[in-house]
């Protein structure tokens, strides 16, 4: 048997698996995830292909991948990583870069809001700049935009956020504020693939944008994410601070076996170096080495492909779990939109009222253990936690909300694998739940809660 014909055995294999009736649910006993992969025949053959290749490293896959979630994002170009965390910390060291158009300086500030995820914030801190924190609006979770201005001082360059589980900002009076003050914008669209305001997809609105491919996440490599810029000669940075520094921007194998895109791979690069160099070798960032393997990039390739029948399956879930919910909004604050917004939902947020005959911590332990899981909404208010009760920072406003999610909001599952029967046993568990809830007369919403 040839190379050929192991791998049509290999392909027919996989095809078998395939084939093969996955394990019925079996309600009580089977797990009902939060997120997972949605990975079919042709992601392995991709991965099985590019491994049988030969080479790990990233190159055409990669590459390939960069243009195609630019476009889905509206980017100009961009430059794939091994996470979503690495994405952002990518974005914040290009403003940082003195090839950058305008380097950010230390004690320069960010708005963002304090309810996030920690790896939005952290590469501001690391990067010596100081993010100035807003509370988020309960029911979306997205930074309190009527706050923008109140943000505002000598040092203030710039605006960084996440689209939070899905459901985008108000990009209107983002874009506005950063236009009328000179600011840059960075987008954090890793819970958010396929969302869009009025139209336009989430990325694409400001300086920078990043995505996470991490299993839970719309689309999934395995681990990676991806960072987009508005700008190409932006994008031009990313893929130096990315590669280790360097300078050549080459992508994938193509200067091993040419002179490379600039055409003189072997010139006098260096300032005061009477000899000729190797592009590859000169280095005009100080860098890091956040590539993901070739062999992800063939996975995403596939992966990029499903986004429309992907974000479908995600929204029909939200919807279905949205309307068991609307019939009990007396315990929960509902998840809510804007009407110019089309949300690509990661997740069913939810909070416990306070006046609500329960806490938190007694649905999600009857939810879990009944086998369905549960995840609190990311770290809550961040500056009650260890690790950034002593950061160097600015709050505008109170971060009452934060504290609120911090205490009293989860999220349910809504990804594509989630079957009929898995949503129908979901919500059997919460009428189990609820019905064992004193008698209550009819909770109204608490200031508080709005």
């Amino acid at each position: 048997m040839n190379r050929a014909e192991a791998t049509q055995r290999i392909n027919a294999i996989l095809d078998e698996y395939f084939d093969e009736a996955p394990a019925p649910f079996i309600p009580g006993r089977s797990l009902v995830q939060y997120a997972g992969t949605c990975f079919g025949r042709d992601e392995y053959k991709a991965a099985i292909e590019s491994l049988l290749g030969g080479w790990m490293g990233l190159a055409t896959a990669g590459h390939r991948l960069e243009e195609g979630l630019a476009r889905e994002l509206g980017n100009a170009a961009g430059v794939v990583t091994n996470s979503g965390s690495s994405a952002n910390l990518l974005a914040v060291a290009a403003m940082r870069s003195k090839n950058f158009r305008r380097p950010l300086q230390p004690g320069d500030e960010i708005i963002m809001p304090a309810m996030t995820f920690p790896t939005t914030v952290n590469p501001v801190l690391q990067h010596g700049l100081v993010p100035v924190l807003v509370d988020v609006e309960a029911g979306n979770y997205n930074l309190r935009v009527d706050l923008l201005e109140a943000c505002l001082s000598d040092r203030t360059r710039g605006v960084m956020f996440a689209h939070t589980l899905g459901n985008p900002a108000d990009m209107d009076t983002v874009v506005a504020f950063c236009r009328t003050h000179d600011l840059l914008l960075v987008e954090d669209c890793c819970d958010a693939l396929g969302a869009t305001w009025n139209g336009q997809p989430v990325g694409s609105f400001g300086d920078f944008a990043t995505l996470s491919l991490y299993p839970s996440h719309h689309i999934s490599m395995g681990e990676g994410g991806f960072v987009g810029a508005a700008d190409a000669g932006d994008a031009r940075i990313l893929r130096s601070l990315r590669d280790w520094g360097r300078d050549c921007y080459c992508e994938g194998r193509e200067g091993l076996l040419e002179n490379g895109r600039c055409k003189q791979r072997f010139s006098a690069w260096l300032d005061g170096v009477d000899a000729l160099m190797d592009h590859k070798y000169i280095y005009s960032e100080i860098g890091y080495n956040l590539k993901p393997l070739e062999l992800q990039a063939a996975i995403g390739r596939v992966q990029l492909t499903r986004v429309p029948e992907i974000v479908a399956a995600r929204r029909a879930n939200f919807a279905r779990l949205h309307a068991y919910f609307a019939a009990h909004e007396q315990f929960f604050v509902l998840p809510s939109w804007d009407a110019r917004a089309e949300p690509s939902w990661f997740s069913y947020p939810l909070m416990v009222r306070e006046a609500a005959p329960f806490k938190r911590a007694d649905i999600v332990r009857f939810l879990e253990g009944r086998h369905i899981q549960t995840r609190n909404l990311f770290a809550g208010n961040l500056l009650r936690q260890p690790a950034y009760r002593q950061i160097n920072h600015r709050v505008v406003g109170d971060l009452r909300m934060s504290d609120r999610v911090l205490t009293d909001a989860f999220f349910l599952g809504v990804h594509p694998g989630l079957t009929a029967p898995m949503l129908d046993y979901v919500l059997s568990t919460l009428d189990e739940f609820l019905s064992r809830l004193p008698s209550t007369k009819s909770i109204t919403l608490s200031g508080s809660d709005a």
